[in-house]
């Protein structure tokens, strides 16, 4: 059992490794959205100025040309700052999909040694060590919150529009509420428990009833 034990911390050792380095290129990508998302935001409320105007009735009418040539510039321009956010989202999902690899490689490795294991191992709890049990439960967290957070972003900009510009002008506030729903830090609170788990595990080995 201490084998299968040592074997599951290394494993999530290993893990927590990979876990820290995608969390900090996360942490980027999320950063990096709150411009690009207000960049677009100002061109909506650009474009809606535009279309408010009455061209027909001022000096620029000696232009006649200049809305179209204002319109595709703005349209061009949004569809730019579209890709960049293209871009970023691909990150998003880089990372979605890396931790999400590494999480499906424990819990295999975890099937694997089960039946060594055994269930009250598994669940057994030192004085400083969360039980294996506990460690897993917040691998399948954090990937739930990457894969979680991941699709909110791909629906937000699914509905982006030049069409729909009350929408796209409040882009930012969107983001901070979906944001906001996903502020408990799962990441760096499981990251911790992965540290207390590795450090410590040989309590489980040691304590009464293993």
């Amino acid at each position: 059992m201490a084998a299968a034990v040592a074997a599951m911390a290394a494993a999530l050792r290993e893990w927590a490794a990979v876990a820290a380095r995608q969390d900090a290129a996360w942490r980027a990508v999320l950063a990096a959205w709150a411009p690009l998302l207000g960049s677009l935001s100002g061109l909506a409320a650009q474009i809606r100025a535009a279309q408010r105007l009455a061209w027909g009735g001022s000096p620029l009418r000696a232009f006649g040309d200049l809305r179209v040539r204002l319109w595709r510039k703005q349209r061009g321009a949004a569809e730019a700052l579209l890709e960049q956010l293209g871009v970023r989202r691909a990150e998003l999902r880089a990372v979605r999909d890396a931790v999400g690899a590494g999480v499906a490689g424990v819990l295999r490795l975890y099937e694997e040694r089960a039946a060594e294991l055994g269930l009250a191992a598994a669940l057994r709890r030192g004085p400083r060590c969360p039980s294996l049990a506990d460690a897993l439960e917040g691998l399948q967290d954090v990937e739930r919150y990457y894969r979680h957070l991941y699709l909110e972003s791909k629906l937000l900009l699914r509905r982006v529009s030049c069409a729909n510009l009350a929408d796209m002008e409040a882009l930012p506030q969107s983001w901070e509420r979906i944001l906001e729903r996903y502020k408990e830090d799962v990441v760096q609170d499981m990251l911790l428990k992965i540290s207390l788990f590795v450090d410590n595990h040989r309590e489980l080995c040691c304590s009464p009833g293993s």
